[in-house]
């Protein structure tokens, strides 16, 4: 049936809206899609439910091929499941919690793991059930800090996830490449430009982990990826670690007045306006040909407050090269569990050895080597801070900084952590050369959970033995409605949407324009024949618009080829748009069919 405007639910907007920030925000909004109801969460429209059914309809069609089944799980879900898995704590602030009228606890789940191991538990018991994959398409729900982007980041969204269920590792292989290569299907269809980064596998565990991230200036996550085909995400970078420098013959270390020096920049140009030139092999990692001091000659102490799941509070000192930062991310990703945030004030007042602005590892009447740091507070290093490396650092004494402070000889960690951040021309883990930045966005993510889930709710199955065996899973993601305000990002002019005809709300937007009733009974006539021809069609047959208005309105909408029905039409003529190309071209209405039916 013709989707006939003057009857079609739609209000399109001439302004955009004010908490607007990104395109696809902006125009989805203008363009009657979607309408917002609070701070990451928005009513889904006519129009945008169409385009969002297109997306699920090639996901359903490459979860098929790959040997899927669809099921449905309701997002209104117990306890029970996720405290066995530990997750109803360690999901800490993310998740919305609520209870019923009798005290019982609940949340809206933000993912199912749990539930698909519950059900597959229920109903399978033998290896001949395996290897089984099983999927949903369904509303997950965050509480994000700061929903923000329109769709890309709300705390309502659509996900694809599915699982496979394996009883060897082997089998999982094979079900985590079927889904792998349905996933490169999937975005292909879609017309997205994907980069697959090796990922962290947070939480969960498991033994491989890979994202699909579509580049994009207005993504949220940096990755890195070398000429010679490395690619990960930041957290997943693995530091190439230098090898020890030898220690004899090093100066010993030299406390030095540095008033007024708090930060690696201030310390810089001290250093530079007081001490002599750095020699080469003596200060910092790597100073052959330098003939002043840099960042990179510096040990940066940065002091980071760990909140675990216990509620407890603890104080770490992470020592740095002085050119680099914390990156958050891997921060998070490395002390998980637990939350990271920078030390407070109080923080500080709770531990008077540590001096603000001149924190170091050693102090002279300090710590003995391989005991415990010169603060008492656990001390952790960059990888890059090997033995032999001569620093520049915080001597633990207000206005008084150290050089030649050696490490493996002045001072050692109490381990090694990776949470600074990756600068381009960093070596790529794998030897394939120097590594870039870029911004993109998650779009999905496939990785093998192992028998994390399966061994806490209790999944086993008999083997060909007659023996009880863990199940092995996999997991894969899918952002649905992420993935629609991408498109929409990415296909757009200064006028409105131009959709890809895959995802396009309707095939072909017919518009009827002036008074005389000739063009609105050839509209009709070309609007059955494209249907009849299995077309979408939508029609703006509303009677008293102007044609600016209904122009700007198609234009808006971003139907991908419109169909003008107007001055030509006493003579059977019309004029065909094609919204992609910009091209516009006059003729008789069966070409046009023809054209648009072919």
């Amino acid at each position: 049936m013709v989707t006939r405007l003057s009857h079609f639910f739609l209000r399109t907007l001439r302004e955009d809206p004010a908490d607007a920030e990104v395109t696809s925000h902006r125009l989805l909004v203008r363009a009657g899609y979607i309408r917002r109801q609070a701070p990451g969460i928005f009513a889904w429209l006519p129009l945008g439910l169409r385009v969002k059914a297109k997306i699920e309809q090639i996901i359903r069609d490459e979860m098929a091929a790959a040997g899927a089944y669809e099921v449905h799980f309701p997002a209104l879900l117990p306890r029970e499941p996720y405290e066995a898995s530990g997750r109803w704590e360690s999901y800490g602030d993310s998740i919305f919690r609520l209870q019923d009228r009798k005290g019982a606890d609940y949340l809206l789940a933000p993912t199912h793991e749990e539930m698909f191991t519950l059900l597959v538990k229920d109903l399978y018991s033998s290896y001949k059930d395996l290897p089984l994959a099983i999927y949903q398409i369904q509303d997950k729900y965050r509480d994000e800090a700061r929903p923000r982007a329109g769709l890309l980041r709300g705390r309502e969204f659509t996900m694809k996830d599915a699982y496979s269920f394996d009883y060897t590792d082997a089998g999982l292989e094979v079900s985590y490449q079927t889904q792998r290569d349905a996933y490169e299907r999937i975005f292909q269809r879609l017309g997205l430009e994907y980069v697959i980064v090796n990922a962290d596998n947070g939480l969960m565990g498991g033994a491989r982990s890979e994202e699909f991230l579509h580049p994009t200036p207005v993504g949220e996550d940096t990755f890195v990826r070398s000429a010679g085909g490395y690619a990960a995400n930041v957290e997943a970078f693995t530091t190439v670690v230098p090898a020890p420098l030898p220690i004899d013959g090093l100066p010993e270390p030299v406390i030095f007045d540095s008033p007024d020096t708090p930060t690696i920049a201030t310390l810089v140009d001290h250093l530079n306006a007081n001490q002599a030139p750095p020699a080469p092999g003596v200060a910092g990692p790597a100073t052959d040909g330098e003939a002043t001091w840099t960042a990179a000659h510096t040990l940066k102490n940065v002091v980071l407050a760990l909140t675990h799941l216990d509620g407890t509070r603890e104080i770490v000192v992470v020592g740095i090269p002085g050119d680099r930062d914390i990156d958050d991310k891997r921060a998070e990703v490395a002390f998980a569990p637990a939350a990271v945030e920078a030390a407070a004030a109080e923080d500080f007042e709770n531990n008077p050895l540590l001096v603000k602005g001149y924190i170091g590892p050693w102090s002279q009447t300090g710590a003995v080597l391989g005991e415990e740091s010169a603060t008492g507070i656990r001390y952790l290093l960059d990888p890059r801070v090997v033995d032999g490396t001569s620093w520049v650092t915080g001597a633990n004494i207000d206005q008084k900084h150290v050089h030649s402070l050696v490490a493996g000889r002045d001072f050692t960690g109490d381990g090694f952590v990776e949470v600074a951040n990756v600068l381009p021309g960093d070596p790529a883990p794998d030897g394939s050369g120097p590594v870039e930045l870029a911004r993109g966005m998650e779009i999905g993510h496939v990785f093998q959970l192992g028998r994390f889930f399966a061994e806490t709710l209790g999944l086993k199955v008999l083997d060909e033995n007659g023996k009880l065996v863990t199940v092995t899973m996999g997991s894969y993601g899918i952002g649905v409605t992420r993935i629609l305000a991408i498109i929409a990002e990415l296909s757009n002019d200064e006028k409105g949407l131009v959709w890809p005809s895959a995802v396009a709300p309707f095939d072909v937007h017919i518009v009827a324009t002036g008074k005389d009733a000739v063009a609105f009974d050839l509209a009709e006539q070309a609007s059955a024949s494209l249907e009849d021809a299995g077309l979408e069609v939508v029609y703006d047959d509303r009677p008293k618009v102007s044609p600016g208005v209904k122009f700007g309105d198609a234009e808006l909408i971003g139907v991908p080829r419109i169909l003008v029905v107007g001055r030509g039409a006493p003579n059977g003529e019309v004029e065909l748009w094609d919204r992609r190309s910009g091209e516009r071209e006059t003729m008789a209405l069966h070409e046009a069919i023809a054209r648009l039916t072919a």
